[in-house]
């Protein structure tokens, strides 16, 4: 899998720099500011702050844009064959960094390092980088996290079915069987038919969100029946030749029912509850192969009601929560052995934002085996186009609209970098149905094409298809999603 941790804008900024800078030395044109010579200074950025003393990268083949803030000539060159810059010497400026790219091979053997060094006369900068390896646990059969990233496809979420939770005086719930459930919220039962049209139209990756509270009694002991209905949905799923993902959806978010609460004060009660939830699931599912996949928990807060959409500042210990939430549910499934103790586990950030603030406090479980985790992060981006906020909603598709996208890429591909981990965008889609289709079209022809660049994939939200009739509604969309 390859990971850029660089957005487009990005790029074009490094074409027009290396006009300047870094190709070729003997190509001196003038340009006000710049110097030559050796330096007095030479620092190395990476996204306007200064690197340490190492770089850390996943086994996927990466490329990252780094700044030389030097004030005179400068080289650089890297010692191990699985690394390289794409420049090797440039020029200092005074009012202005030179750039380079540093290029990352996929790694397929045990973990490696390189030294990257930086010279300009007496001054010498040399930065470590390290890349994680496939491990070599005894026993271990299962694809790496990376390796399966690589092998998803566009996917689609399986939304408003096994996650429904109805409320009020009209549901009954001691009446609902778990086929009411599933359609309370208006999509009809899954059927092998309706997954069969799905997985044919080129989506390979299904993520099956299942709500867990209202099937599960005062101890946490989850309804057989409920079980059983995940249970066959799943092997729908599988058997139509697809990955899926099952995670644990309403109990978390702004809702009066929701337990699972990004809250210290909360988390003592409601981590029993949690790893008694994710122990029952990994046993269901023990023997399940590598095409199934746990996510953690689904856009969680630190309240049950809307004040939780107010993301935390830095620090909250809404993200504590989170991190032990996260080691909770490695924990309980690793424990429960057999296929689960390579299974690939998804973890997300608060809300599942992709905000720098909530990737920021990210932080990796601790895992008994290496590279079975991945990240996974929700883009409704830009907001006022994807959804219907009234007066604020943005109806054309933009160079604006672009640009949002584009840093949320960034963003989220640099804290994947950082963390040495893959990710994927759980869930995308310009939902707002309302607007003009040609418009979206746009919309998810740009997302198809930031996939593939980044060497990732997202889910669509629902929607696209009318599962009661089988026929897609978006079939636009599908098109460009799908590269036609």
């Amino acid at each position: 899998m390859k990971i850029k941790n660089v957005c487009y804008s990005v790029f074009l900024f490094f074409a027009v720099l290396s006009l300047y800078s870094c190709s070729d030395v003997e190509n001196k044109e003038s340009y006000t500011g710049r110097t030559e010579g050796p330096a007095t200074k030479l620092n190395v950025l990476r996204n306007g702050e200064a690197v340490g003393d190492a770089i850390q990268f996943s086994m996927g083949a990466s490329s990252i844009i780094l700044g030389v803030d030097c004030d005179g000539d400068w080289t650089a060159e890297v010692d191990g064959d699985w690394a390289d810059v794409s420049n090797h010497a440039g020029y200092g400026y005074f009012d202005r960094n030179s750039y380079l790219k540093l290029n990352v091979n996929k790694n397929e053997g045990d973990a490696r390092t390189a030294v990257l060094t930086f010279k300009s006369g007496t001054q010498t900068r040399t930065i470590t980088l390290n890349q994680n390896g496939t491990g070599t646990d005894p026993g271990d059969t299962f694809p790496s996290s990376f390796a399966t990233l690589e092998n998803f496809t566009l996917g689609y979420n399986l939304g408003n079915t096994l996650d429904s939770w109805p409320v009020g005086d009209w549901w009954d719930p001691t009446t609902k069987s778990p086929t009411d459930w599933e359609q309370g919220w208006g999509q009809p039962q899954t059927t092998p038919e309706i997954i069969g049209a799905i997985a044919d139209r080129g989506f390979k990756v299904i993520r099956v969100p299942v709500t867990w509270g209202p099937h599960m009694d005062a101890e946490g002991n989850v309804d057989a029946a409920w079980m059983a209905r995940v249970k066959e949905v799943v092997d729908m799923v599988l058997d139509a030749g697809c990955y899926c993902i099952v995670n644990v959806m309403h109990d978390t978010g702004a809702s009066g029912t929701a337990w699972l609460i990004a809250n210290m004060d909360v988390y003592p009660t409601a981590s029993a509850i949690y790893k008694k939830l994710w122990t029952q699931i990994a046993n269901t599912f023990r023997d399940y192969g590598d095409h199934l996949l746990f996510e953690s928990f689904n856009e969680i807060l630190y309240t049950n009601t809307n004040d939780g959409w107010k993301q935390p500042s830095a620090g909250d210990g809404a993200y504590e929560a989170i991190r032990k939430y996260h080691q909770d549910f490695v924990d309980a499934v690793r424990a429960t052995g057999g296929n689960n103790e390579y299974r690939n586990l998804i973890i997300n950030p608060y809300s599942a934002s992709n905000t720098q603030v909530v990737l920021d406090e990210m932080v990796v479980p601790q895992d008994k085996h290496s590279n079975h985790i991945m990240m996974s992060v929700h883009s409704y981006d830009p907001y006022n186009f994807c959804n219907d906020n009234g007066e604020w909603s943005i109806l054309i598709f933009d160079d604006s609209c672009t640009k949002e996208i584009d840093d949320v890429f960034n963003r989220v591909m640099t804290c994947a970098g950082n963390l040495g981990i893959p990710a994927f965008f759980g869930e995308f889609g310009a939902i707002d149905g309302k607007k003009d289709p040609a418009e979206r079209v746009k919309y998810a022809k740009y997302m198809a094409e930031k996939f593939k660049a980044n060497g990732t994939v997202g889910l669509w939200w629902m929607g696209l298809i009318d599962r009661k009739t089988l026929v897609w509604e978006d079939a636009d969309i599908v098109k460009v999603l799908m590269g036609q």
